[in-house]
């Protein structure tokens, strides 16, 4: 595959993408309306992937295959967080944001690097011939996206239902894989974009490799910047002065689904090296109820 046509998929995704995200930027600054911003995200990588396939033709079933779990996982997240908005009317994350031109501004550049650079992998592929036969690490990468892809669903479900229970008012999910993690969804989320990175190196060459970029900055845009950092302050917040909300977090891991009694047993070192558990997650949270 030449560089030449590399250069005119990651162009072209790129112009997509700032053209897409410019749209629904102009649609919250004018109505400053909070419904369609997760949308306007999930939907733009179905738009990408569905055009890169079929601009490029070659229907290797690599390429469909991949593609595929894109468009899926995009409709999914995408349906789902427009119900979900719709339902609750308004994102508290955008309390600061819907008469601040420049932080909206932010924000939807953010989005608009964090859609282009995440489908990386996949433009890649789809620029390509296809890539020759099946790999065993096509097989891993898709598996490793089915298994995120079920924990992200499950997540999301379990937590909606959580919260649209009255008697949870005010309470923190606790329940199904939310047991086993504090941010399930996001372990799933970044598992299945990991797996599309796997399934989409048998393409790889050179410096195609550096299309790892994408999964590497969803990882870290959730792990210190709008993901989990932000929940984690916001819980600790509204819980943070509650026995049983502190017993939780140091008993329930961060990120990857561990049992409460294998994880609320490890040292704190352990916890921060291998687990995630890292010390700004409680910066919020009493001094006496230090989680580490």
């Amino acid at each position: 595959m030449g560089t030449v046509l590399d250069s005119h998929f990651l162009a072209l995704t790129a112009i997509v993408t700032v053209v897409y995200q410019f749209i629904f930027f102009i649609i919250t600054a004018l109505f400053k309306i909070d419904q369609v911003t997760d949308f306007a995200g999930s939907t733009n990588f179905v738009i990408i992937a569905l055009l890169t396939l079929i601009l490029k033709g070659t229907w290797h079933f690599r390429q469909i295959v991949l593609t595929l779990l894109v468009v899926v996982w995009g409709l999914r997240l995408g349906i789902f967080l427009l119900m979900r908005i719709l339902q609750w009317g308004e994102d508290r994350r955008f309390d600061e944001m819907r008469g601040n031109l420049v932080k909206l501004i932010v924000f939807w550049t953010l989005q608009a690097v964090w859609v282009w650079t995440v489908s990386l992998p996949l433009t890649i592929v789809n620029a390509s011939d296809g890539g020759g036969s099946l790999k065993p690490r096509d097989v891993i990468g898709w598996t490793m996206w089915v298994i995120g892809f079920l924990i992200e669903a499950a997540a999301d479900q379990q937590k909606l239902s959580f919260k649209n229970s009255p008697e949870n008012r005010g309470k923190w999910c606790d329940v199904g894989v939310w047991k086993y993690s504090r941010h399930p969804n996001y372990f799933g989320e970044i598992l299945l974009w990991w797996g599309i990175f796997v399934a989409a190196s048998p393409v790889l060459e050179g410096l195609e490799y550096l299309v790892i970029l994408g999964p590497l900055f969803l990882t870290l845009l959730l792990l210190f910047v709008s993901g989990i950092p932000l929940l984690e302050a916001s819980s600790d917040k509204k819980h943070g002065n509650l026995g049983a909300y502190r017993f939780y977090k140091k008993t329930t891991s961060p990120l990857i689904p561990l049992p409460r009694g294998v994880y609320g047993n490890l040292p704190g070192w352990c916890k921060a090296v291998f687990l995630l558990e890292l010390p700004f997650y409680s910066r919020n949270l009493p001094e006496e109820a230090d989680v580490s």
